[in-house]
């Protein structure tokens, strides 16, 4: 390829696949368990983070995983790294999977979590009573296209005195 001449987005992921997936195959990774949620469908997906960076993780329903998974689990997974070229992005398919017990950072979170609930931060009377309809709805999306009008059409029909 020439210096300075424009490649197309799916040439560079593709070639970004490539390149990753073909050193990656089978990769080590040491983290703990972030943001993890069991689809309905079965598969298992989470964030392995460490205090610098993360990175996101799939496990298949068919890999038949031995161990129960939550947030703050420190472990070592096995998988190979894959590319997603429609949205150009990176996740580790795990294969195996070695708990290490707690980690780190999450000792750290229960720890912020208990001293704000001794500081009385949690106690019920803070809590604060959120309105059963909003009658002001904002939207954040492209103003053309379909995801707009079917949000509206919606809103219209379940909450016809809101404004939008």
């Amino acid at each position: 390829m020439e210096e300075n001449t424009p490649i197309k987005v799916s040439e560079l992921t593709e070639s970004l696949k490539y390149i990753l997936e073909s050193r990656f195959f089978n990769v080590y990774v040491v983290g703990e368990i972030s943001n993890y949620k069991k689809h309905q469908s079965g598969h298992h997906y989470f964030a392995l983070k460490d205090e610098l960076a993360q990175i996101s993780c799939v496990v298949w329903r068919s890999n038949n995983l031995s161990i129960k998974l939550q947030d703050g689990m420190k472990v070592v997974v096995r998988g190979a790294l894959t590319v997603y070229p429609p949205q150009g992005k990176y996740q580790v398919e795990v294969s195996e999977i070695f708990p290490e017990g707690r980690g780190e950072l999450y000792i750290a979170f229960e720890k912020l979590k208990a001293e704000l609930a001794g500081l009385g931060y949690f106690d019920q009377e803070r809590k604060r009573r959120i309105k059963a309809i909003n009658f002001k709805i904002g939207i954040s999306t492209s103003p053309t296209g379909a995801a707009i009008q079917d949000m509206i059409t919606t809103i219209q029909r379940r909450f016809p005195n809101s404004e939008i």
